[in-house]
C-alpha cells in the first residue's frame, strides 16, 4: 500500500526541485523531515508541506502507521512556463521564462 500527494504549478524551476529532492529519496520520513528543516534551499519550504500532507494522507486514508513510513518515490516534471517580456537597450525585447513545477511524493510502510 502506497500513499500519494501531489504540488502542482510550483513556482520554482524544476531544477532546483529536483536537487532537494535527492536529498531525501529513500529515507524514512522522520529523517526527511528533519533534513528539509535544516537545508537552507528555497524548495525546502513546499516540500515540507507536501511531506505533511502525504503522511496524514498515509494515516488518514489507508491506516498506515507513520513511524514505519518512508519515501519510495519522489519526482518533479516540469509545469507550464509563463512567459513574460523585459525591454532592453535599441527598443528590443527580451524574453524572461518563469517556470513551474509538479511534484510528486509516495510513501510506503517498511515490512
Amino acid at each position: 500500500m502506497e500513499a500519494v500527494a501531489y504540488l502542482k504549478y510550483a513556482r520554482i524551476s524544476p531544477r532546483k526541485v529536483s536537487i532537494v529532492l535527492d536529498l531525501i529519496r529513500n529515507k524514512p520520513v522522520d529523517v526527511a523531515a528533519g533534513i528539509l528543516g535544516h537545508t537552507s534551499k528555497a524548495a525546502c519550504e513546499d516540500l515540507s508541506k507536501l511531506l505533511k500532507s502525504a503522511v496524514a494522507n498515509a494515516e488518514n486514508n489507508h491506516n498506515m502507521d507513520k513511524n514505519k513510513l518512508y519515501i519510495s518515490e519522489c519526482f518533479v516534471c516540469p509545469g507550464p512556463i509563463l512567459k513574460r517580456i523585459r525591454p532592453k537597450d535599441h527598443g528590443r525585447a527580451h524574453r524572461i521564462e518563469k517556470r513551474t513545477s509538479h511534484v510528486t511524493l509516495v510513501l510506503k510502510e517498511k515490512e
